[in-house]
């Protein structure tokens, strides 16, 4: 006869606590430095300490706290019931952690797929980073703005440092092998960045001693004045071919290019305001010479007209040189008069060429005989009474006068 007992379990005589779990009585202790009353209370506080965590489970399920978390807790917890060394209501214990993991299942594996999808985009950011950066690393060095180029990749690295940070899983694999991607690209666009300025160093080095050499010759152009303007063109055409360099040596450069360009098309504006003074009486001689060539009649005397010009031509060479902005006007004007009198004489040419009289007369012939043949056959269609066929003979009648008419005028 046990010397204490209650609903779950006893103690023996002996001091061995028993446990009642389904009907089955199972040895789960003994306390020999205890009475029977405190060692079977013992193993009921045990218990009792097991179905506060259980309701805390069930709270924290209710809370629809992290349910991968629970599950994994209601799972050990009913594994360990199965041997506890308790005294309590065990059965009851299971039923509530079975209804749990039963309460969980469904919440785990939304769980499950939300995490995956987190994964898969977690994957997806990374891949999106890689192939931004390679994209970067793989442009034309000779189109690429390293400025924003450098920005663009560390905003990259900024975003894939946050990622880091976040609470998808990615396996370490496959994120090893993305960010070997990133880590690659990031290198090459680095190694391409130096070579790229490097290779500007040196440019601007040799531009930068180019552009001294010109600016050298340009000043020594300075004292030869507005005669030496095309010189100056010419250096300018070789400076236009060096390549453009952003630095204070390069403008200084540029301004010593410049003021001496500047100096030389002065003293050429002031030569050419001189110029002008000195030629606008040459231009009045030229333009009264203009008003004599305008005059001629050459359709009077084709020889007198040709004489008459070419000594207005003579006296036009020895009248000189006129402001600039009048050449093309008054050189325009002699040339017409010119033109007129050559394509006078040419058609005066044409029309007493033998071959051509010879051809006009055999073409003025041929419509003559082509016109009285027509009038025949008109007067024949209208005695018959035949108004079409005198229709068709007077259109073709008309045509043959109207070429007529031509020929005795050429």
């Amino acid at each position: 006869m046990s010397a204490v007992q209650t609903s779950f379990g006893r103690v023996d005589d002996n001091g061995t606590v028993y446990l009642s779990d389904n009907g089955i009585e199972r040895a789960i202790g003994s306390q020999p430095t205890m009475s029977h009353e405190e060692a079977l209370n013992f193993y009921i506080k045990r218990f009792e300490d097991m179905a506060a965590t259980v309701r805390l489970l069930e709270q924290r399920t209710k809370a629809k706290a992290d349910p991968k978390s629970i599950n994994k807790s209601a799972t050990k917890l009913l594994a360990d019931l199965e041997n506890a060394n308790v005294v309590g209501d065990v059965e009851s214990l299971r039923q509530k952690l079975r209804l749990i993991i039963e309460q969980l299942s469904v919440a785990v594996a939304e769980l499950e797929e939300v995490r995956k999808l987190e994964t898969e985009k977690a994957i997806a950011d990374r891949e999106a980073i890689a192939e931004a950066a390679e994209a970067i690393a793989n442009t034309d060095a000779k189109k690429i703005n390293y400025k924003q180029a450098s920005a663009k990749m560390l905003e990259l690295f900024n975003q894939w440092q946050a990622l880091q940070k976040g609470n998808a899983r990615v396996p370490k694999s496959k994120a090893d092998l993305i960010w070997k991607r990133f880590s690659q690209a990031r290198n090459t666009f680095e190694s391409n960045k130096r070579a790229y300025f490097a290779s500007q160093d040196q440019l601007a080095k040799a531009s930068k001693g180019a552009k001294s050499d010109l600016a050298a010759k340009a000043e020594a152009l300075v004292e030869k004045g507005a005669d030496a303007s095309v010189e100056y063109r010419e250096l300018l055409n070789q400076w236009k071919k060096l390549p453009k360099v952003k630095s204070k040596s390069d403008d200084a450069l540029w301004e010593r290019f410049k003021a001496a360009g500047d100096a030389i098309y002065a003293a050429k504006s002031e030569k050419m305001k001189a110029d002008d003074i000195e030629f606008a009486a040459n231009l009045e001689a030229k333009l009264a010479l203009l008003v004599e060539a305008e005059a001629i009649e050459v359709e009077k005397d084709l020889e007198k007209a040709k004489a008459a010009l070419k000594s207005i031509q003579a006296r036009w060479e020895k009248a000189g040189k006129v402001p600039r902005d009048s050449i093309r006007k008054i050189e325009d004007r002699l040339k017409a008069v010119e033109q007129k009198i050559k394509s006078f004489e040419q058609e005066l040419w044409r029309k007493s060429d033998p071959t051509t009289i010879d051809r006009t007369n055999s073409l003025r012939t041929q419509l003559e005989q082509a016109i009285a043949k027509l009038e025949e056959e008109v007067k024949a269609a209208e005695s018959k009474g035949d108004s079409k066929a005198a229709s068709k003979a007077k259109e073709a009648l008309e045509a043959k006068q109207s070429w007529l008419k031509v020929v005795l005028e050429a």
